[in-house]
C-alpha cells in the first residue's frame, strides 16, 4: 500500500510539474501565434472577447488581464483541445505565401465582395424602419457605411498592388520592385487599417447589444444583425491570416533576399 501511494504522489507531482511547465510556456505565446498554429483556437478565443487579429502580438497572459476567469478556463481547453474540425487543418505558417494569398482572396474578399452591398441594404433599410424606436440605428448605418468604403479600398490595394508583389518576392531570387521603400511601410499602413475595422465592428457589436434582436424587432432586423455578426467573425479570421502569418512571412522573405544579395538594387 505505501509503495502504491508513493508512485500515485508522484505521478501526480511529476504530471503537476508538466502542467506547470506547459502552462507557462502558452503563457508567453502570443494569441495570434496560437491561432495560427491551430487555426480552431479562434472560436475559444472569440468566446472570451479576445482579439486574436489586431491584437494578435498580445501574449496569452497580457490578453487575458482583466476577463474573471478567461485565463484559467483558456488554460484548460487548450490542454483538453483534441482534433480540429474539418476546414480548420490547414497549416498556413508553412503553405506557399501564394496558397495563403489565393486562400484570403477565394475565402474573405470574396464574401466581403457578396456582403458588404446586402449588408449595406439591410442597414438602411432597418434604420428607415426602426430608427424611431432604435435611434442607435441611424449610428450603425453610417458607421457600417465608413466600413464599407475603407474596406472595398483596402482589399482593392491588396489585390493590385501588395498581393502581386509578395507573389513576386516568393518566385524570384533577387529582390523585385517595391510599392514602397520597403514592405515592412506598406504592412504598417495595412494594419492601421486593419485597427480602424475592429474598431468599427467593436461600435456596431455595442450599438446592436451584441448583435441581439431587440423586443419588437422583426425578421429583416433579425436578418441584419446575423449578418453583422458573420461579418465580425470573417473579418477576425481574415485579419489574423494577414496580421499573423502573412504580412511576417513576406517581411521574412523580403529580409532573405535583402541578406542574400545586399548591393542589388530592386529590379523591376
Amino acid at each position: 500500500m505505501y509503495i502504491q501511494l508513493t508512485f500515485r504522489r508522484e505521478f501526480l507531482d511529476s504530471w503537476n510539474r508538466e502542467e506547470s511547465l506547459m502552462n507557462a510556456e502558452l503563457l508567453q505565446q502570443t494569441v495570434g501565434g496560437l491561432v495560427a498554429e491551430r487555426p480552431s483556437r479562434a472560436r475559444l478565443f472569440e468566446h472570451w472577447g479576445i482579439d486574436y487579429c489586431c491584437g494578435g502580438k498580445q501574449r496569452l497572459e497580457a490578453a487575458c488581464v482583466g476577463k474573471s476567469g478567461a485565463l484559467d478556463a483558456i488554460l484548460r481547453d487548450l490542454q483538453a483541445e483534441g482534433t480540429e474540425e474539418r476546414g480548420d487543418r490547414r497549416d498556413w505558417r508553412t503553405a506557399r505565401l501564394s496558397e495563403l494569398i489565393a486562400d484570403i482572396l477565394t475565402t474573405h474578399h470574396a464574401y466581403l465582395r457578396e456582403a458588404l452591398p446586402r449588408l449595406s441594404f439591410l442597414t438602411q433599410k432597418v434604420r428607415d424602419v426602426h430608427a424611431q424606436r432604435h435611434p442607435e440605428l441611424v449610428e450603425l448605418a453610417t458607421i457600417f457605411a465608413g466600413f464599407r468604403a475603407e474596406m472595398e479600398s483596402h482589399t482593392q490595394e491588396e489585390e493590385k498592388v501588395f498581393f502581386p508583389y509578395i507573389d513576386r518576392l516568393e518566385r524570384v531570387e533577387t529582390l523585385p520592385a517595391s510599392p514602397s521603400a520597403a514592405i515592412g511601410s506598406s504592412i504598417r499602413v495595412l494594419e492601421k487599417e486593419h485597427e480602424a475595422a475592429g474598431a468599427a465592428l467593436e461600435t456596431m457589436r455595442r450599438l446592436t447589444n451584441g448583435f441581439t434582436l431587440p423586443e419588437g424587432g422583426c425578421a429583416t432586423y433579425r436578418v441584419m444583425l446575423d449578418g453583422l455578426a458573420e461579418l465580425e467573425a470573417d473579418t477576425h479570421r481574415h485579419v489574423h491570416k494577414e496580421n499573423s502569418i502573412l504580412f511576417p512571412r513576406a517581411e521574412a522573405r523580403e529580409a532573405e533576399l535583402s541578406t542574400a544579395c545586399p548591393a542589388q538594387k530592386r529590379g523591376n
